[in-house]
């Protein structure tokens, strides 16, 4: 069973993304890892260079400024680095995310398995979202709580919409839900470096005058946006160690604090009692 890893990052470096972390939570389950990585301005490429891992294909890009609708340069970075793969499976990660070592043998097993059933064109996994800090996790309606990380690739598989998900000519892939999980560490950075990359990146989907009404002109990002979060008393990947040690921001949270409207407050009642989220948006086919 051959398994390939893709991804991509551009400006890593500047934009504070744990893109080293990623890709080096990859190289275990992976016989390579393609990573398209766009003309940066700072150091990102050399920071990857310095892994010196035989498993890493490097493929430099230059992403066009002139695609700002729905972070669809986000999705076509995604199938470059992923048309590069020939391999029976194909795992992918964005540069926030981070899979744990507890979870190889679980990934391994289910790939191995179902790497002849052709009806199964990719797993899900389940996703902890970090906000504010490493010890906090989204838990309300405003966090996706699944999507796709691993597909089968040379079967017409493309990135979706800003690359959160994948579709086969248009229509959902049929895919398996997986007892792992996907470390997102997008929301944990100093305020800001927060504030800047949330500024940038509004550019991907939006115009100069929608971010100019929109978005808030300050030096540092308001981390009471999160909506609901629960205290996080597990263990994070190996990988991330140093990182953590190094936050060195104050971040508070207060439950009473939350804002939220009726209707939010509605359905999370809901969702806390039966664990059903009305009117989910499922990026996928679950079989």
């Amino acid at each position: 069973m051959k398994v390939s890893g893709f991804t991509f990052v551009r400006n890593g470096v500047k934009y504070d993304y744990p893109f080293i972390a990623s890709i080096n939570s990859l190289l275990p389950l992976c016989d390579e890892v393609v990573v398209a990585i766009g003309q940066s301005e700072d150091d990102t490429l050399d920071r990857l260079k310095s892994l010196h891992s035989q498993k890493i294909r490097i493929l430099e890009t230059v992403w066009d400024k002139s695609i700002r609708e729905r972070g669809a340069i986000l999705s076509q970075q995604t199938n470059l680095a992923m048309d590069q793969i020939d391999s029976d499976w194909g795992i992918y990660l964005q540069a926030d995310e981070i899979l744990h070592e507890k979870d190889y043998s679980i990934i391994k097993e289910e790939m191995l398995r179902y790497k002849d059933a052709s009806e199964v064109e990719g797993f899900l996994f389940n996703y902890k979202h970090f906000y504010g800090s490493y010890n906090y996790i989204g838990n309300s309606r405003r966090w996706y709580r699944r999507e796709i990380r691993i597909i089968r690739p040379k079967v017409g598989v493309r990135s979706w919409g800003d690359a959160q998900g994948f579709r086969i000519r248009g229509k959902k892939l049929h895919v398996k839900l997986i007892n792992a999980a996907i470390y997102h560490y997008g929301w944990v950075r100093p305020p800001e470096i927060q504030q800047l990359k949330q500024k940038t990146f509004s550019k991907l989907w939006h115009s100069d005058e929608w971010i100019n009404r929109n978005v808030i002109s300050t030096k540092e990002y308001n981390y009471e946006q999160g909506g609901i979060l629960i205290k996080y008393d597990g263990t994070h990947p190996a990988v991330m160690t140093e990182r953590i040690g190094k936050q060195n921001w104050i971040f508070n949270y207060n439950p009473l604090e939350v804002r939220q409207t009726l209707k939010e407050k509605i359905l999370n009642a809901i969702e806390s009692l039966c664990g059903w989220r009305i009117g989910e948006y499922k990026n996928y086919i679950m079989i």
